[in-house]
């Protein structure tokens, strides 16, 4: 992975901002009909002494749709929706690429510059007859590391601006969502697609720095929770004061399955004190 981020960094010195135009990415992802809202999002002012307003827990709708988009640091180039029960397969993605994406390109960009085409390892990506009808199309594909959503720009950038404004909206049929998503589309600045490879650029620094590790880091602010039986004035007499580091780093392997998490958790209790 390391390695992959220091050749892509190395070749967008090299070239500069002209690297990061001949981009093409893309990827699918599912929309649902219905995805509730962040808790943050609906969080109320209310006063101290008023009571606590009572939430349903909620989850996403059965009815979704799949999404796929290709899009550069300038705008988008198409979109294709799967209703649910249909698959992306090597057949339909290349499909995808010959009639559509190759075409869209090079009327709109106008230019005899290689199209570099950056998506992630899944199997309709890379299977052979997939390899094969790029070169024969002639994208250059770049290379991506596996499982490695944090070094693709439609999953950390595009999808998830998405999702997060489509947030709360009910939906009753894959025609609102396809309006939905077409509109919202529409709606981008030229900006919010730069902003997306700029990114990109970051996170390969950040993957060097890390000498290849995908890893997030949460710090979390952390309550001791009591047993039931334990009154506060108890706590009081035991410990006069108390300091609490709680780090979660979350680091993703590639390991046989899809992907794993291991997770270190380092707590520090410090100047613990009996009365």
């Amino acid at each position: 992975m390391c390695k992959i981020c220091e050749e892509l960094l190395k070749r967008y010195r090299e070239e500069g901002d002209q690297f990061l135009l001949n981009i093409v990415t893309g990827d699918e992802s599912w929309i649902h009909h219905f995805d509730p809202e962040e808790k943050r999002l609906s969080m109320q002012y209310r006063h101290t002494s008023s009571p606590r307003p009572k939430k349903f827990k909620t989850v996403p709708s059965a009815g979704k749709i799949l999404l796929t988009v290709f899009w550069d640091s300038q705008r988008v180039y198409m979109t294709e929706f799967l209703e649910a029960g249909n698959t992306v397969n090597s057949v339909r993605y290349i499909e995808t690429i010959k009639k559509n994406l190759r075409r869209r390109v090079c009327r709109v960009r106008r230019s005899t510059s290689p199209i570099l085409l950056l998506h992630d390892n899944v199997r309709p990506h890379t299977a052979r007859a997939t390899i094969d009808a790029l070169e024969t199309r002639k994208f250059k594909v770049l290379s991506h590391p596996p499982y490695s959503p944090d070094l693709a720009p439609s999953d950390f950038h595009f999808f998830p601006h998405l999702k997060r404004d489509l947030k709360g909206t009910h939906f009753t049929s894959y025609d609102e969502v396809k309006q939905a998503v077409t509109s919202w589309i529409k709606q981008r600045t030229r900006e919010f697609f730069i902003d997306g490879m700029r990114k990109l650029v970051l996170r390969w620094g950040k993957c060097i720095e890390r000498q290849g590790d995908y890893v997030e880091k949460y710090v979390c602010q952390f309550v001791a929770k009591i047993l039931y039986f334990t009154s506060y004035f108890r706590l009081f007499k035991y410990m006069v004061s108390y300091s609490i580091y709680f780090t979660v780093s979350i680091t993703y392997q590639p390991p046989l399955v899809c992907m794993a998490t291991s997770m270190q958790t380092h707590i520090r209790w410090a100047s613990v004190a009996a009365v």
